[in-house]
């Protein structure tokens, strides 16, 4: 089957044509009829597939008729990441440069005001993430009624970023005479209830089963030691035994691990960079640019590099950290192998790691084989004195010598305040058994009562001593003063009349 055979307009096909494609893939043959007559579609595909161009080549087709109005978009993209929204824009623009058609890109760390210019000149394709998409509708900014076709891509990922409840938000301020088209890697039980509730009587299409992976990526373990320099050098031996390494992407669970590791392999000679979360639009945009062009070639990157980015040219994929939830292996090796092309993809596993990797061959229905044996060994002694000799770098001591010396004082104050097991011999005056506190109390501790009464002077002490040697009966001393003063008697009704005349 080719392109032309699909319903396409002259205009996409000649687009199509130019970019250098002629067959389409199982999920485009399947999905964009279906999209063209203007039919709600759920597809189930794995990454590398194809899906951004199921949606983006028909809905060229569709908007060739109709004009946009102010604020009014006629199509809506929603995507999980800035980087996808990126790559859709793009999309639209290489196969849409025979139409005129006016694409507004609404994501975070980007003016408001140069996105809400597009709006008000009207946006033929508005694709956004979904918290800027709403901070512009709750601004008066934007109006949704006018959207003809919605697509959500990435599905699953936008449950796993907690974005189901704005989806929800805005499935319900579009026409209820909308097309939906939602695309997703794998579809959980969440997914699959949200489509059923925003969904018309949708045709479902699954080009690959859920959840697996491409035949073209070899999939490997590593055992490695559970210290992160154990694993910093697994990786480096990787990176320098590949023969065929182009370029590839090293992931990490954490962000604060991603620009760790970045700077241990730049420091080892090895050309790499960085992307996670917390950077900002513009230095993500150059990192990934880099990385396309050849000027990086290794990219530490966390989850946020995991899902749709299409760069085929990805030779090798390495997880040096396993990943938590058994799907986001599937995305990460997935960048990798594509269109064709043949991929590796190297996962470092700690001994705690191996829960996880029961869960992802269960998920995929496939053993993955091992480099080497299973040796978790950690090389801990060369760390604890490169750690040392940091310490003495720094002015400091080493934590071994700190606890040293610190047990020998800690013996030595034992045995010079060790007390005398030996009882004192009682005294032939003294009473064997104890004195009844209530006949014949025994006086307080002295040291106890003036210690805290040193600091009121002398006179106060003194008198605190008086006090303790008598024995307390009811207030004792201390009576109030007001108790002391003397009671006058009432006077007279007689006396009182005499003192007023």
């Amino acid at each position: 089957m080719k392109f032309s055979d699909l319903g396409l307009s002259d205009k996409v096909l000649a687009a199509v044509e130019a970019a250098g494609y002629v067959e389409p893939t199982p999920i485009q043959a399947q999905a964009i009829p279906h999209v063209l007559a203007r039919k709600d579609v759920l597809g189930v595909a794995q990454t590398g597939t194809g899906k951004t161009a199921s949606f983006t080549l028909p809905m060229l087709s569709l908007l060739e008729s109709g004009r946009a109005r102010a604020r009014m978009p006629r199509t809506l993209i929603l995507e999980p990441t800035r980087e996808l929204a990126a790559q859709v824009q793009q999309s639209f623009e290489s196969y849409g440069k025979n139409h005129r058609l006016t694409v507004s890109l609404l994501i975070g760390g980007v003016s408001f005001a140069e996105q809400l210019k597009k709006l008000d000149r009207g946006a033929d394709v508005l694709i956004a993430t979904p918290g800027r998409l709403l901070d512009h509708f709750e601004r008066g900014k934007l109006l949704l009624t006018g959207v003809e076709t919605f697509v959500v891509d990435e599905a699953d990922r936008m449950l796993d970023m907690g974005f189901v409840p704005d989806i929800e938000r805005i499935c319900k301020l579009l026409p209820f005479t909308r097309q939906t088209v939602f695309f997703s890697a794998t579809m959980p039980k969440e997914i699959q209830t949200l489509t059923e509730q925003f969904l018309h009587n949708p045709v479902r299409i699954e080009a690959s089963p859920a959840a697996s992976t491409a035949k073209t990526i070899t999939q490997r373990l590593i055992a490695s030691g559970n210290k992160p320099w154990d694993k910093r050098e697994t990786l480096r031996s990787q990176i320098e035994g590949a023969t065929d390494l182009k370029n590839a992407i090293v992931f990490c669970n954490r962000k604060r691990d991603v620009a760790t590791l970045q700077r241990s392999l730049s420091k080892h000679g090895f050309n790499a960079g960085s992307l996670h979360g917390d950077m900002d639009q513009s230095s993500r945009m150059a990192t990934l640019d880099g990385f396309k062009n050849g000027t990086i070639s290794i990219l530490v990157a966390s989850d946020v590099a995991a899902r749709g980015l299409d760069i085929p040219t990805v030779s090798h994929v390495f997880n040096f950290d396993m990943p938590t939830h058994a799907e986001d292996y599937v995305h990460r090796i997935g960048r990798t192998g594509r269109a064709g092309r043949e991929g590796l993809a190297i996962s470092i596993v700690t001994k705690a790691d191996r829960k996880y990797v029961d869960a992802i061959e269960k998920l995929i229905d496939e053993k993955i084989e091992w480099l080497g044996e299973m040796d978790f060994t950690s090389s801990e002694g060369e760390d604890d004195t490169a750690a040392d000799a940091k310490r003495s770098r720094r002015g400091g001591r080493s934590k071994k010598a700190k606890n040293d010396d610190q047990s020998n004082d800690n013996r030595q104050a034992k045995s010079e305040n060790k007390p005398s097991r030996s009882k004192p011999k009682q005294s032939d005056n003294e009473p064997a058994s104890k004195p009844d506190v209530a006949k014949d109390p025994a006086p307080r501790s002295e040291t106890k009562r003036t210690a805290p009464s040193q600091s009121r002077g002398n006179n106060n002490s003194r008198r605190n001593r008086d006090r303790d040697d008598k024995q307390v009966i009811g207030m004792g001393d201390h009576v109030p003063a007001f108790l002391l003063q003397p009671i006058r008697p009432p006077k007279s009704s007689s006396e009182g009349s005499e003192t007023a005349e």
